[in-house]
Order: C-alpha cells, then structure tokens, then sequence
C-alpha cells in the first residue's frame, strides 16, 4: 500500500501557457508574429502565431469538472482552474490533491515543442523555445524548484541546436527533456538515422531523461475519419508501444546505454505482451535484420520507463515490467485526471502492493530517474 509517508510525484502532467509567456520575452521586432492570445470571431481566446489561429482545446483544462461537462469547444482562462497556467495557483491544487511535485508538459507548444518545428521563419521558432524553457525554469519552477521539476523543449530541426539548449537549460536547472515519439512521422530523421547522435550525447552527458508523450509525433492512431474522439484515448497506448519497439530495434541505446527514456501517458499494462513478443522476434530475426546484440529484454530494464495513471493490471504484471521502471502520473489538467482524488485513488490501485514497491512507483524511481 502507499504509506502516508510517500511524497508522490507526478512524472505527467500538463501546463496551459500564461497569455504573457512570449509577450513578456519575445525580442520586439517578433511581438507582432510570435505567440499571443486573441479573441476569434466567434468571442473565443485562441493563440495566434505567424498569422494563424489556434484554439485552446477543451479537453486540456477539465480539471475538477464533472464528467458531463467536458467538451473540446475552446475554453477561455477565466473558464480555467488558474491553476492550469499560474504556479502558485498549481501549488495550491496539487495539496489538495495530495501531490508532492509535478512534471508539466506544454499545450499550445504542443507536447515537444513541435508547435515551433512548423514556425516559417526558425529563428523565431527558436527564440519562442528559449522564451518557453525560460519561463519554465525562471517563472514556474521558480515558484518551488523542489516541487514543479522543470522540463524543456528543444528546436527540433537541428539536433546540434538541440544539444546546445539540452546544455544550456541543464546548466540552468533542467531536469528532463520533451522529445517525440517518432520524429520521423515529423518529417525529421529516425531513431535509426544516427541524425539524433548530438542530442542523445547531450542528455546523457547532463543526465536528464528523454520524456516521449503519446501524440509528440503529431499523429494518434485511429480507425477511420469518422470514428468519435474518444477512439483516440481508448488507443492511445499504441503510441507509446510503437515507440518502444522503434527504439528497441534502434541503435540509440546500443550507443548510448546511460539513456533515459520515458514513454509517458501510454500506460504500462501492454509491456509484458510487447516484451515477450520482441524477444521472440529477436531471437528469430535479429541476425539478416542487423538487430542490436543486446537482448530486447536487457535493454528494457536498463534503459526504458514507463508511466501510468490508474493502469490495475500493470500494477498486477509489475515484476514483468520491472518494478524499478515504473512511474505514477496525475495529467493534471486533462480529462484523465482524477484531481482533486488523484492520491486516493492511486491509493486504492497500490492497496495490495507491498509498500516499498508502492514507495518505488509513487515517489522513489521518480527520484532516481528525473535526479530530484
């Protein structure tokens, strides 16, 4: 059971950007085309950047709404809990929820700063990343650097840009690094290209863990274009287990074997399927395939980790999965989150688990993983 004692961590939650992020950083000559909140035609506060519009998505600030009441319709800030984009206000509702620290990934940004990737003009682009990972490191985990454990995003269309800022953040501050799950489908170089070599470096040499949310590379896997919304969130795992195969099959731990990486808000309960599969796979295919020499299996409990929600059934296959490699998360303020319950509720998932196992999934591995 978890002891009242453990400090529990999310690994996984999310942050909704203030209105003056870029306002307040942004050189002048980009006031007019960087990151800003407008009201659309319709009465709607939606971003603009580079001329185009982007909504706030409903379902990214549902936190303490009934489930009757979630909606993807745009929602305007004073519609939101402040503490979606204000720290002190999160602070605030994570002791409610019974919650130690917390790991935010961005909105509008998108979960690895993709949102800049797509900029027209780059040098903007990567002056809208610093501005974000410094008001990161600056204004929200300023607020409790112990508790809101700051990680950044990087200019993902040059790795050598990319390993600057992992070196430049780091030195400020940074503990993890949002990366996508399959820069490929960004139209970027693979995780078997060896293009990602100077970033990988980076991470390793700054010890900070390369965080891979479902939907960082701008697609979820669906079944047909007429298939509801929720179809998405039912699959969503898929993400996260193709990308665990595409890195196992790559060289990145191989060469790297200090990596980091976390599979975050894919849940876990599919890993002792993927695992057995895999080695089998492996064992099978591995010699005209040119698979790595390192068993799959090896390289999992060595390299990967994987972070759940209310995931009953990874928690009864956890000595499959490797007790040391998994991680709670909250998804504050999604619509999967059970704020303000979210430690009741983890409570009653871990209630037959032995307390140090349970102390390893709620606070310990975080700890270890994220160097708190």
């Amino acid at each position: 059971m978890l002891r009242q004692d453990v400090k529990l961590i999310s690994v996984d939650d999310h942050l909704i950007e203030p209105k003056h992020l870029w306002t307040d950083r942004l050189p002048a000559k980009y006031q007019d085309v960087g990151p800003r909140v407008v009201e659309d035609d319709e009465g709607h506060e939606v971003w603009q950047f580079e001329g185009q519009l982007f909504p706030q998505v409903g379902l990214n600030a549902v936190a303490g709404l009934d489930v009757e009441d979630f909606s993807t319709e745009p929602r305007r800030f004073e519609d939101m809990r402040p503490g979606c984009y204000e720290p002190n206000a999160r602070l605030k509702d994570m002791d409610q929820d019974g919650v130690w620290a917390s790991l935010a990934f961005p909105s509008f940004s998108r979960f690895c700063g993709q949102r800049f990737l797509e900029a027209k003009d780059k040098d903007l682009g990567l002056a809208c990343v610093q501005a974000y990972n410094d008001f990161m490191l600056d204004e929200w985990s300023g607020a409790d650097r112990e508790r809101l454990v700051p990680l950044v995003i990087l200019p993902l269309w040059d790795a050598e840009l990319a390993a600057a800022e992992v070196r430049r953040t780091a030195a400020r501050g940074a503990k993890a690094i949002a990366f996508s799950e399959g820069p490929a489908k960004l139209g970027l170089p693979s995780f078997h290209s060896g293009g990602w070599d100077p970033l990988f470096r980076a991470a390793v040499e700054t010890d900070m863990p390369v965080c891979m949310h479902i939907g960082s590379s701008s697609s979820m896997i669906t079944t047909s274009a007429d298939a509801p919304y929720a179809m998405h969130i039912g699959l969503n795992g898929l993400n996260s287990m193709i990308a665990a195969v595409d890195l196992l099959w790559s060289p990145v731990p191989t060469t790297f074997p200090d990596i980091k990486l976390v599979l975050s808000e894919g849940g876990a309960g599919w890993a002792p399927y993927i695992m057995e599969k895999i080695n089998w796979a492996w064992t099978k295919h591995r010699h005209y395939c040119d698979l790595p020499d390192t068993p799959p299996e090896e390289v999992w409990s060595r390299n990967f980790f994987l972070c759940f929600i209310e995931d009953v059934f990874a928690v009864e296959q956890r000595e499959k999965i490797g007790i040391d490699n998994l991680m709670w998360e909250a998804d504050y303020p999604h619509s999967d989150c059970a704020w303000p319950n979210s430690r009741n509720r983890l409570e009653e998932v871990l209630e037959d688990v032995d307390d140090d196992d349970a102390a390893k999934i709620g606070e310990l591995n975080a700890r270890r993983v994220f160097n708190l």
